[in-house]
C-alpha cells in the first residue's frame, strides 16, 4: 500500500513518520520524502490513527492524483537542491522527466494549475534558499556558490537572488540576523 504525504520535506520528517509507523506496529518497506510503502493493507482504525499523528506533525495524507504528482515534483526538487552532493549538470526539466518518468509538459501544467507558480519558479526559490544556507555557513565565496548551484556566473546568481529576496547576496551575508524560510513553507 502506497501513501503520499504532504509537507514531508526533510530527513527529520522521515524520522518522525518512521517513529509513528513503528509505534502503530505497521510494517513498511520505503519511507521517502512524501511517500511511504506499507506492507499489506492498513485497517481503517490504524489509518485513522496514522492520519491524526501526521496532522499533529504538520503533515497530511494526499488522496488526489494531481496533488500527489505535485508533491512528488516538490520532493524531487527538494532532494535535488538540498540533499544531493551536487546539482545535476543537465536541464532541470530533463532531470525531473527522467526521475519521475513522465512528460515534463504534463508535469509543468499540473504543477502550475495546482500551485499557482511554475516549476521553474519553485526551483528558483529553492536554489536561492540553498544559496542563503551556503552564505550563512561562510565556507564558500559567492563565485564558488554560483558554480556549486549551477549558475552561469556570479552576476546571474546575484540577479536571481535580488529578484527573489530584494537584496544582494553580499548584503545578505553582511546582515546580523539571517532570514531563512522553512522548506515546507516554500
Amino acid at each position: 500500500m502506497r501513501l503520499f504525504i504532504r509537507n514531508m520535506v526533510s530527513l527529520r520528517c522521515k524520522m518522525m513518520v518512521k517513529y509513528e509507523l513503528d509505534k502503530l506496529e505497521l510494517k513498511y518497506t520505503i519511507v521517502e520524502l512524501g511517500e511511504v510503502h506499507i506492507v499489506g493493507n492498513m485497517s481503517p482504525e490504524k489509518l485513522s490513527q496514522f492520519k491524526l499523528a501526521l496532522i499533529e506533525m504538520g503533515l497530511d495524507l494526499i488522496d488526489d492524483k494531481k496533488t500527489q504528482l505535485v508533491e512528488k515534483i516538490k520532493n524531487v526538487v527538494i532532494e535535488m537542491i538540498h540533499y544531493a552532493e551536487e546539482l545535476p549538470r543537465t536541464n532541470f526539466s530533463d532531470y525531473l522527466s527522467e526521475k519521475l518518468n513522465m512528460d515534463y509538459t504534463y508535469m509543468s501544467n499540473v504543477f502550475s494549475q495546482t500551485k499557482g507558480i511554475t516549476i521553474e519558479q519553485y526551483i528558483m526559490v529553492h536554489r536561492i534558499e540553498k544559496v542563503k544556507e551556503l552564505l550563512i555557513y561562510d565556507e564558500l565565496t559567492i563565485k564558488e556558490i554560483a558554480y556549486k548551484m549551477n549558475y552561469s556566473g556570479t552576476s546571474h546568481l546575484s540577479n536571481q537572488f535580488k529578484k527573489v529576496t530584494g537584496i544582494t547576496p553580499s548584503f545578505f551575508k553582511a546582515m546580523k540576523t539571517f532570514r531563512r524560510t522553512g522548506l515546507e513553507e516554500l
